[in-house]
């Protein structure tokens, strides 16, 4: 079974960085596709960020330039590198993994982000 665990959550002031971490167990990055989404209060649920099998990425035009997103292989473990941070970021963040082609269909239990002005 495909499991999933954010960490690195937090507090951080407008400008700053953060780097999320997500724990992957039952997911091989040669054939899984994964993602960050987020969703902030009264919002609705929005893509971040996705990797392919591939490496390809692809993000949000809200925050292109500033996140970068990544996978450790030797760990199996899925990153997201949060930089100039804004207070329209503040969020929950969730990842999630699909075999590539198919829909989304595991979820980590998300890690909030506060980000202060």
């Amino acid at each position: 079974q495909v499991q999933l665990a954010e960490s690195g959550g937090g507090s951080v002031q407008a400008g700053g960085s953060l780097r999320l971490s997500c724990a992957t167990s039952g997911i091989t990055f040669s054939t899984y596709c994964m993602g960050w989404f987020r969703q902030a209060p009264g919002k609705a649920r929005e893509g971040v960020a996705t990797i392919d099998s591939n490496g390809r990425t692809s993000y949000a035009d809200s925050v292109k330039g500033r996140f970068t997103i990544s996978t450790d292989n030797a760990e199996n473990v899925l990153s997201l590198q949060m930089s100039s941070l804004k207070s329209e970021d503040t969020a929950m963040y969730y990842c999630a993994a699909r075999l590539c082609g198919w829909p989304w269909k595991a979820w980590g239990q998300g890690t909030q982000v506060t980000v202060s002005s």
